[in-house]
């Protein structure tokens, strides 16, 4: 499909306010899920899809942990200052984003909370390296005085249940700045239900950076610049995908974010292969997907590399018609919405 020559223009589409959730669904389980195969829809609950899958599909989920990475500061000169972390590179320095209306320059400092320091290193982008000098390391600097990182489009400050709701209940790896949030509608009933019926639960950890939120610029797809995101793919679940991809059962990816883990280790060899490395994978239509059947996702933003990514899997058109039926039926949009199990365009 990349014949056609998709440009960013191509996955816009007017969304109304209102339907950018800005608090989860009363309960985890409670959100809606649209079924996409191909140019059928189907309107079910979340509750439904364990009778989507069968016995011996293979469930692959995103087991990191979001960390409170958003810090507020302010310049020497009193200028309000907002860190949102991008990964940690040392005991006391990270990549981050810098908010401000004149953003420090190298050397510049920021005061932040408890007398600690952030210094700016070098730049990269839109990505500052800073040093904290806080008296401790900052992964327990952020644990005590960082807030959870709600992203850009929920218009409110968290509060004490977003701490547990933008995050999963399966989460384990500290890393994320941002929650995998296919992953935010499972709750242990669900997943028990899933065990029991047959369903082989799987883990990968992908830290999701800051960048994810990062808008695609360029009018060329092919002039935009992935942010890279670390990932691991434990011995016990690249055992389970052979399994399974020897048996023919279906790998339902949970989130972008596993689906990305997975295909970019596929890329050379077409099998997953237990690792830890970076993945700056870019995923437009005609990529050829060589290891996930089925994905689990949320609804994503307009002009986003992740509304490239499901238009490539369940196909532009399927997508385009998903997410204007999704619109009239009023779903809920991004990441405390509703969900959509897609359908691979292709076979393998």
């Amino acid at each position: 499909m990349t014949e056609r020559g998709y440009r960013l223009s191509d996955f816009d589409f007017e969304l109304p306010a209102e339907l950018i959730a800005q608090r989860p669904a009363p309960t985890r389980s409670a959100s809606r899920l649209l079924h996409v195969a191909g140019s059928g829809l189907e309107d079910l609950d979340f509750n439904a899809l364990p009778d989507l899958l069968d016995s011996g599909d293979l469930l692959v989920l995103n087991d990191t942990r979001v960390i409170r990475s958003r810090l507020v500061g302010r310049k020497p000169s009193g200028g309000r200052v907002e860190l949102l972390l991008e990964r940690i590179v040392t005991a006391d320095e990270a990549w981050m984003q810098l908010g401000a209306s004149h953003p420090p320059r190298v050397g510049g400092r920021v005061d932040l909370a408890a007398g600690a320091i952030a210094t700016v290193l070098e730049r990269d982008g839109r990505f500052f390296r800073v040093r904290i000098d806080a008296g401790v390391p900052l992964a327990d600097y952020l644990e005590r005085f960082g807030e959870v990182p709600l992203p850009p489009y929920i218009a409110r400050a968290a509060d004490a249940a977003d701490a547990e709701r933008y995050q999963t209940v399966y989460a384990r790896e500290p890393g994320a700045v941002a929650a995998p949030t296919a992953g935010l509608h499972f709750d242990e009933a669900m997943l028990a239900r899933l065990r029991s019926e047959g369903v082989v639960l799987v883990y990968i950890t992908l830290h999701v950076g800051a960048g994810t939120f990062q808008p695609v610029e360029a009018e060329d797809l092919s002039q935009h610049r992935m942010h890279s995101e670390r990932f691991t793919i434990p011995e016990a679940t690249a055992a389970a995908i052979a399994t399974a991809l020897a048996a023919r059962r279906s790998i339902v990816a949970v989130g972008t974010t596993t689906l990305r883990a997975l295909e970019s280790t596929a890329i050379d060899s077409g099998r997953v292969a237990a690792t830890t490395a970076e993945t700056a994978l870019f995923i437009t239509p005609g990529y050829p997907f060589r290891v996930v059947d089925r994905l689990l996702t949320n609804f994503h933003l307009p002009r986003s590399t992740l509304l490239m990514l499901v238009s490539a899997f369940a196909g532009y058109e399927a997508i385009r018609a998903a997410y204007a039926h999704a619109i009239r039926e009023r779903y809920r949009f991004f990441s405390y919405g509703d969900a959509m199990l897609l359908e691979r365009e292709c076979e393998r």
